[in-house]
């Protein structure tokens, strides 16, 4: 009986300090960040939908790191030092994304020895160019340009673009990310490089005197919509 008590004290004692060693791994320390561009312009994309994955080799079984773009296009990873991989997968963002001659995604290869930042080159479908907001009489007026970037066989017709006006620095078209919004859809824009849109400003609980604005462009046969940056408008 009592050796059967010691080999329990035993095994006990191996399993703390075995979970000891486990609890005390040193956190993921080096950071990862970049932007999502295009000739070093930023692309604006709807917060938390346009995913990207990370693979680190030389541990065994290789599962990828799952994160996602900020609206403004940028992301951030905190990672352990070594050699990664890159992806965005088929599919997801307004934009193509490198491919092998298979037809997957291709990989960039991100060497992390301390902080680093690297953007990450996209080509996209279109640009909204020189968007410019105004307030007035109860609206928030949009002025843009919708520059068609992908003119060979891959290119895509406008579906439709949207502005957006929230009470908050998030605008989307998601529905926590827009208090109103207004649309067009391609076959009524008479003139890309001179699009105007406007929206009625609700009322707004508790009062504020201003609002956030943003435009979004919906491509054909693209599931994520290409946006511009954020503004702050202010409410006359």
């Amino acid at each position: 009986m009592q050796k059967l008590f010691q080999s329990i004290v035993f095994i006990f004692i191996c399993v703390t300090v075995l979970s000891c060693d486990k609890d005390n791994y040193d956190a993921p320390s080096t950071a990862l960040t970049g932007r999502l561009v295009y000739n070093g312009e930023a692309i604006g994309v709807e917060r938390n939908q346009v995913p990207f994955e990370l693979y680190q080799y030389g541990f065994g079984k290789v599962a990828p790191i799952r994160a996602t773009f900020a609206q403004d296009g940028s992301y951030s990873a905190m990672l352990f030092n070594g050699d990664y991989k890159l992806i965005i997968p088929n599919g997801q963002g307004p934009f193509i994304w490198n491919k092998t001659a298979s037809g997957a995604p291709d990989s960039l290869s991100i060497s992390l020895n301390g902080n680093q930042t690297l953007d990450l080159q996209v080509m996209p479908y279109y640009m909204i160019r020189n968007a410019q907001f105004s307030a007035g009489s109860g609206k928030v007026t949009a002025t843009f340009k919708a520059e068609k970037v992908i003119t060979d066989a891959n290119a895509k017709d406008i579906e439709r673009v949207e502005l957006y006006i929230n009470k908050t620095q998030f605008v989307s078209r998601g529905g926590e990310d827009q208090i109103k919004m207004t649309e067009m859809t391609g076959a009524n824009i008479a003139d890309p490089n001179n699009i105007t849109l406007s929206v009625d400003v609700p009322s707004i609980t508790p009062t504020q005197n201003y609002v956030f604005a943003r435009v979004g462009l919906k491509i054909a046969g693209i599931e994520d919509r290409l946006y511009s940056q954020v503004q702050k408008i202010q409410l006359q």
